[in-house]
């Protein structure tokens, strides 16, 4: 090589001067450009021994150089291609540059050699101006048009020429047509006859002559190159290409959908032009389906023409390896950026051909300060491959590793470093920066190793798998793009006399033998796909074709091809099933076998040693069965819920004109509009047809409406051996036919006569069409019109073929009464040799109402369709039962069974409400929870068919639930237990209402004439349970009563009384008698809801409208007794509370007279004549009670210990030093500063012995629920509450109060509620707090309805601050909760008395008409036997002697004084003398005072006393 000195661009031209000149060779040069940039005149080029290029790519070629100027290129070479002016030259400038580019130009013009070069030269013109001192070039001569004549006979075209033009056999050319009317196209030649005559093999068959013109093609096509390089000065361009093999399927496929339609042949140019109509980057066409193959332009491809090459391999296993990709790439990322400090290097273990490394620059530029523009910068680098050994190759360096130009994006560069196979393995792949990295925030030159790719040239045909090699500019694609082929699919065996028709189903002619064709075809019949993914073994499941029922496979696809409307609207037909899919997952061979039958409405089973699929097609049942030849289980029947049926239904395809899923509706309006829209959404397996997408959504649905009833039974193994799942059987069941019309035959007499089993029973008939069928002895089931029946011997009108057997089966059917048919589902081995079968509904006429909507035929299978009559002795009763411990009134409904009905419908309502209906199976309906109230009754029967009696039989039943009132209470008797207690005995309740749930109500009253009425007594203990035969009750005198009651609160109609007179007793001193009822006025103490009236001489609850909230006096009828609904609870404190001065023990006696009211009936408000009443006593009231009780107190019961407390909300905080109380206790509270209430309050919780929390007093009001609000009426002080507002959008202001139900629903529902609206006369509405409205009722958020009473206090403001107040207060000590006031003996200082008055009627009232105790306390003695010293001598002084337990002795109020009842005391001295003697100087209720003297004075005497008092001190 001859090198000239200098720097690099002289150099460079100089040496192009001397290639010119001829000094260096061909091969000089290359190596020089090799030395410059790495990659020489290209990868694969030859040169002769002289150095000459003579192929580039295998490609022969002449090689020169050029150089340019503006857009005229002038190209030197050596003159060995004969050049004229005109010819077509393929020329590639920059061979083996960055820029190669190829360029296909006309010769402008011819220069002859310059001296003393021997090279000559011509001219063409490009698109692109550029100046070009020198580089390289190569170019060959295209080939130039000729004119012949031709003639074609079928695809044969005999071509003649003017013999200019050699051809050779498989040489290709390009013919087009110019006259005639042959097919323009690409073909390769079959025959040369001579130098002027050679043959084509058209893809067309046509008999035509005419001219044309040819183009020899050049086998020789160069690819352009897939490299990276500076297109212009400053500007950089990354261009990478991908390169990919995608397989399309194992095993042959027919080609691409485009160009097998078009009948092209595979292999040429113009079936692979076709065939990017069915490539699809991304979801687009490479080529347009407007596209004219024969003319394309560039707006035909969707993508650059240029950047896409393809090439299809077929699956054949006699094809090539592909010619376009011969490499396996192996990319591995990198993604390091690098810097002068530090190299990256990559280990390399795998033998390899070639490596290519990408250089990835994010940008490259140097912002000019002075201009303000961006200039193209460079950067150098530099690559070395290391040798397991050490040996070091630095393939990339100097000016081949310069990178020169600018870009402000992403720019990629890929080194390729060939020649590495026979290095020592592992290698290593360094990258190092030589130029400085950046600083200048102005440079932007840093880059990063990206990835480095593993090549090895290989070259695999892949026989038997078709795949396509595919190779795209990257340029045009971000990533990967995803890749879509339509084809026609894979080529399958198909029956000798089968046709593929264009549609890809199959006609045929003749019969079929049993035989497969030998070349394999495509199809899309599903039967042939499953039948090669059965037997190929390949990719199938490797069955034999010995072992699968080739006919069974012949017959569904005769079915499947039959050409049915394919929905369109226009006419048009498509087969009935088609199988279009892309199986590309690995699946169990079940799975897909199962898919491809689903497609095709087949079952595939193993059979007598061989595998056979049954289809879902028109056909005719091939056996019967009757009762007479199942087992004794008969049949059994089951359908789906119609509710958990859809009634709308999407089946998913692919859309092949859209490349996506779509979806096919169809809708069962008839059920949408009984059962609303349920919707079911599938993806159909294969199907890319609109058409049969609604078909399957159609059988679908119509399966589901009309096949889903089920039938069971068992066999036995004559049938079960040759029934098969899939087949059509029928079914004489009599009972859901109604009548016997099948048996067993008696006698086969002949081919036209059989004798049946039994005439009594069964129903035999010849008219309306009437058949016979049999079972025949091979097993097949045949049938014949009846021509005549004479006894028991039926006649056919056309001979059997052969003479039916005794004992086989026989049906009769005509067309008033057919078998019902059903499509066996499953056949099933059992134990004793029988079969269970299960077999579900079939319609043979639902194929052509699927596809063509033919409506179906009508069947008649029961006579019992007929509608029946209506049950008759219809009856109902009622009993109380027990159910969880529960008494329930339950009415029974019977009625007789109606022969026929397969069920009842039962309606029944009740107080004339709505009705419900039941279906029922039984003569017998129960209801529990009855109420009392008229029930209408209906029972309809119910046939087969569903259909009911036209009319049903009715009952109007008046129930009495558990209203019925408990049996009386006998054999009570009584039982002395103490002087305090006696024992009541009586005979249980039977009544399951009192039992369960009820309860024994046990009354007292002092008197014992006729006013010892139950309504006029009083509870004397709280209820007892009502399983309850003897309780013990406190002693008293008057008369007791016993009533039951039942869980309804409903009482015996009499009570069981008995009278009680207690004996004298023990010498009592009585203290205090205290009558309230004697007062003037009387009832002097405080009324809670209760009042004294003067008619009843009592005091009775008080009426809820208050004196306050009337209108007008005028308008009431009484002051004493206002109207409206008596209050359900009210109170009566007693006017005084007794205080003894300490603790005693005090025998209490109450004084409590009663009667019950009603305020309606009293004696004066009646306005009919005295003779016309029947009843002067009234009507008797028992819903109302009274009960007196008590509470005490251990210490000082007036108010008068000071203490202070705070209260926030509802709640008290008292300081009490020693207040001694706890929780449940009350304190007599008097608050003498702040704004708390005075009041009688109850102890929550207790603190310490100081400190104890108290409840607030509450206000009383009557409540109405209304919705989520209460309406409260209160006595006209609400206690000054503040309304809120709530209006839209406002939130709630009002104060909040705090409520405690005492009556009505809402009771245990106690919370908290704002103040919405204050009314007139005090009346306050309430709003429920949000936060705690679940607490109420968290099924609906709502209150239920209703009224009642209720106590409440303030406990926040509007603005939600907590209601305060603080002061101090004087207390009582702590008084015990209330309890029942029992005749008895209580220790205690302080005694508070009151009564509590209930109602449970509105209209009823207690009247307490004496009311008062007599407290005593009793005589007691105590006596000291043990000597007492008296020391008075001694002492001087009298002895003070102090009770064991003080006497009572009386107070102020009790007696007058405290000395009023004193004890008695009585002396006995022992030692004393004639004339000794003591005096008693003092005695009080805790000592006396005695002197022991002489008659000369005090004394020492000792004694013994006797104190005889009342009371004693605890």
């Amino acid at each position: 090589m001859v090198l000239h000195p200098g720097n690099e661009e002289e150099e460079f031209l100089a040496t192009f001067t001397a290639h010119y000149f001829g000094e260096i060779s061909d091969k000089d040069l290359g190596n020089y450009l090799e030395s410059l940039s790495g990659q020489g005149l290209g990868n694969n080029v030859t040169f002769d021994a002289t150095g000459k290029v003579v192929a580039i790519d295998g490609v022969t070629v002449e090689f020169g150089t050029f150089r340019q100027t503006g857009t005229t290129a002038r190209i030197f070479h050596d003159g060995s291609e004969s050049i004229k002016v005109g010819d077509l030259l393929n020329i590639i400038f920059f061979v083996g540059a960055t820029g190669e580019t190829r360029e296909i130009l006309p010769v402008t013009a011819l220069f002859d050699p310059i001296a003393p070069s021997t090279q000559p030269s011509f001219t063409v013109t490009r698109a692109v101006s550029q100046a070009v001192e020198g580089d390289v070039a190569s170019f060959y001569l295209e080939d130039a048009t000729k004119t012949a004549s031709y003639s074609q006979t079928d695809n044969v075209i005999t071509i003649t020429h003017d013999g200019s033009k050699t051809l050779e056999v498989e040489d290709t050319v390009d013919l087009r047509i110019a006259t005639g009317s042959a097919t323009t196209e690409n073909l390769q030649v079959t025959e040369v006859i001579s130098s002027t005559v050679f043959k084509v093999e058209s893809d067309t068959s046509v008999s035509t002559t005419g001219t044309l013109n040819f183009i020899k093609q050049n086998k020789q096509n160069i690819l352009s190159g897939n490299v990276d390089g500076i297109i212009s000065t400053n500007v950089l361009s990354s261009k990478q290409s991908n390169s990919l093999i995608d397989v399309l399927s194992e095993g042959e496929i027919a080609g691409f959908h485009t160009p097998f339609d078009l009948g092209l042949k595979q292999g040429t140019d113009k079936y692979n032009i076709a065939a990017l109509k069915d490539i699809f980057l991304n979801g687009t066409q490479i080529l347009k389906n407007k596209a004219d193959i024969d003319n394309l332009i560039e707006g035909d491809f969707n993508f650059k023409r240029e950047d896409i090459s393809f090439e299809p391999r077929f699956g054949t296993s006699n094809q090539t390896a592909l010619t376009t990709i011969n490499e396996i790439e192996t990319e591995t990322a990198v993604g390091i950026e690098v810097k002068k400090t530090t190299p990256v290097s990559r280990s390399i273990s795998n033998q390899i051909d070639k490596l290519r490394i990408t250089i990835v620059f994010p940008g490259l530029q140097k912002f000019n300060t002075e201009t303000g523009k961006s200039d193209g910068t460079q950067v150098n680098l530099e690559i070395l491959i290391t040798e397991n050994n050490g040996t070091e190759h630095r393939v990339i360096k100097g000016n081949s590793g310069s990178v020169f130009g600018k870009t402000n994006t992403q720019y990629f560069r890929d080194y390729m470093i060939n020649n590495l196979s026979n290095l020592n393995y592992p290698i290593t792949a360094t990258v190092t920066r030589v130029t400085n990295d950046s600083t200048d925030t102005n440079l932007q030159n840093k880059f990063s190793w990206s990835s480095f790719t593993e090549i090895t040239a290989e070259q695999r045909a892949y026989v038997d798998i078709a795949h396509v090699g595919l190779r795209f500019n990257a340029e045009s694609f971000r990533s990967i793009p995803t890749r879509t082929y339509r084809i026609r699919g894979i080529k399958v065996k198909i029956p000798h006399n089968a046709t593929v028709r264009s549609d890809g189903s199959l006609s045929f002619s003749g019969s079929f033998n049993g035989t497969l064709k030998t070349d394999k075809e495509f199809t899309n019949d599903p039967a042939w796909v499953l039948y090669d993914v059965l037997t190929n073994t390949r990719y199938g499941a490797s069955i034999p074709e010995t072992a699968i029922d080739k006919f069974a496979f012949y017959s569904a696809s005769e079915y499947n091809s039959e050409q049915v409307d394919d929905g369109s609207g226009t006419g048009s037909t498509e087969a009935r099933f088609s199988i279009n899919v892309n199986i590309n997952n690995q699946m169990e061979a079940f799975t897909l076998i199962q898919n491809i039958c689903s497609v095709m409405r087949v079952q595939a089973f193993y059979e007598a040693g061989s595998i056979t699929i049954s289809q879902d097609r028109p056909s005719d049942p091939v056996y019967t069965f009757n009762i007479s030849n199942v087992t004794e289980g008969g049949f059994s029947y089951s359908n789906q819920s119609q509710k958990a049926k859809f009634t709308k239904i999407n089946v998913g395809f692919f859309d092949m004109t859209t490349q996506a899923i779509d979806y096919e509706t169809v809708d069962d309006t008839t059920a949408q509009s009984r059962y609303g829209i349920k919707t079911q959404t599938i993806k159909s397996f294969a199907t890319t047809s609109r058409g049969q997408a609604s078909r399957m959504a159609k059988w679908l649905l119509f399966n589901q409406n009309n096949s889903s009833e089920i039938v069971n039974f068992s066999i036995t193994a004559e049938a079960g051996v040759l029934v098969r799942p899939g087949q059509i059987i029928s079914v004489a069941d009599e009972v859901k036919q109604g009548v016997r019309r099948g048996g067993r035959i008696k006698t086969g007499i002949s081919t036209t006569q059989i004798e049946v089993d039994d005439t009594a029973s069964t129903d035999l008939v010849t008219s309306n069409t009437a058949k016979l069928s049999v079972i025949l002895s091979d097993g097949t089931l045949e049938t014949k019109e009846i021509s005549g029946i004479s006894g028991a011997t039926v006649t056919v009108s056309s001979a059997f073929s052969s003479v039916p057997q005794a004992n086989s089966v026989w049906v009769i059917e005509n067309t008033t009464l057919e078998p019902t048919t059903w499509r066996v589902v499953n056949v099933q081995e059992q134990e004793n040799l029988t079969f269970s079968i299960t077999a579900a509904s079939h319609n043979s006429g639902k194929y052509a109402f699927i596809e063509d909507g033919t409506a179906l035929p009508v069947k008649n299978f029961s006579v019992i369709t007929k509608k029946l009559s209506a049950p008759t002795n219809l009856t109902a009763t009622e009993e109380i039962i027990v159910i969880n411990n529960k008494a329930v009134s339950r009415l029974t409904i019977q009625f007789a069974s109606v022969k026929g009905a397969i069920g009842y419908y039962l309606q029944h309502n009740f107080n004339n409400g709505n009705f419900v209906n039941q279906q029922i199976k039984s003569t017998e309906f129960s209801i529990d929870n009855i109420s009392n109230g008229k029930f209408v009754i209906r029972v309809f029967s119910v046939n087969i068919l569903n259909k009911l009696s036209d009319a049903p039989n009715e009952l109007t039943f008046n129930a009495i639930g558990k209203t019925e009132l408990p049996e009386d209470p006998t054999n009570l008797t009584v039982e002395p237990v103490s002087d305090q207690f006696i024992r009541l005995r009586f005979t249980p309740a039977k009544a399951k209402d009192v039992i369960h749930g009820g309860a024994v109500q046990v009354r007292h009253t002092p008197s014992t004439g006729a006013l010892a009425t139950f309504a006029n007594s009083t509870d004397i203990i709280p209820q007892l349970a009502g399983n309850i035969s003897e309780t013990l009750v406190p002693a008293l005198t008057g008369t007791y009563s016993i009533k039951f009651v039942d869980d309804g609160g409903r009482r015996s109609q009499n009570a069981a009384k008995i009278i009680v007179t207690q004996p004298d007793p023990q010498p009592h001193q009585v203290i205090l008698t205290q009558r309230e009822d004697t007062t003037d006025p009387k009832f002097q103490g405080e009324k809670t809801r209760t009042i004294f009236n003067s008619d009843l001489d009592g005091l009775v609850l008080d009426g809820s409208i208050f004196f306050d909230n009337i209108s007008s006096v005028d308008i009431l009828s009484s002051f004493d007794f206002l109207t409206g609904d008596i209050f359900p609870l009210g109170f009566y404190d007693f006017q005084n509370i007794v205080d003894l001065g300490a603790i005693f023990n005090l025998t209490l006696k109450r004084r409590f007279v009663t009667s019950a009211n009603i305020v309606n009936d009293l004696f004066d408000s009646r306005l009919n004549l005295i003779d016309n009443m029947q009843d002067f006593d009234g009507a008797a009231a028992e819903n109302c009670n009274a009960k007196l009780l008590v509470s005490t107190s251990q210490g000082n019961p007036a108010i008068s210990t000071a203490a202070t407390y705070s209260q926030s909300q509802n709640l008290i905080t008292l300081n009490a030093s020693s207040h001694g109380a706890s929780v449940g206790d009350n304190f007599r509270v008097d608050f003498t500063s702040g704004t708390a209430d005075d009041g009688f309050l109850k102890v929550t919780s207790v603190t310490n012995s100081n400190v104890c929390v108290l409840e607030a007093k509450r206000k009383f009001a009557k409540y109405t629920s209304i919705g989520r609000a209460l309406r409260l009426f209160t006595d006209g002080d609400h206690g000054g509450l503040s309304e809120g507002n709530y209006s839209a959008g406002q939130g709630a202001k009002g104060d909040t109060v705090k409520i405690v139900f005492l009556t009505g629903e809402l009771v245990g529902r106690d919370t908290n509620f704002k103040v919405q609206l204050q009314l007139p006369l005090g009346t306050v509405q309430l709003q429920i707090v949000d936060s705690v409205i679940n607490q109420l009722n968290p099924e609906d958020s709502q209150l239920p309805s209703g009224t009642g009473l209720l106590e409440f206090i303030k406990i926040k403001d509007s603005s939600d601050n907590n209601v305060t107040t603080s002061g101090s207060c004087n207390i009582s000590k702590p008084f015990s909760s209330f309890n029942t006031f029992a005749n008895g003996e209580y220790t205690a200082r302080g005694f508070k008395f009151k009564v509590e008055m209930t109602s449970n009627d509105p209209d009823e009232t207690i009247n307490v008409s004496e009311l008062g105790f007599e407290a005593s306390v009793k005589r007691r003695t105590e006596t000291v036997n043990t000597a007492i010293a008296s020391n008075c001598g001694t002492s001087g002084s009298a002895k003070t002697v102090t009770f064991q337990d003080p006497f009572f002795t009386g107070t102020g109020s009790l007696g007058g004084s405290t000395s009023a009842f004193l004890p008695s005391i009585g002396i006995t001295l022992e030692g004393a003398a004639s004339g000794d003697f003591f005096n008693i100087t003092s005695v009080t209720g805790t000592q006396f005072v005695i002197e022991t003297r002489s008659s000369s004075g005090l004394k020492d005497l000792s004694f013994k006393y006797t104190a005889i008092g009342f009371g004693k001190g605890g």
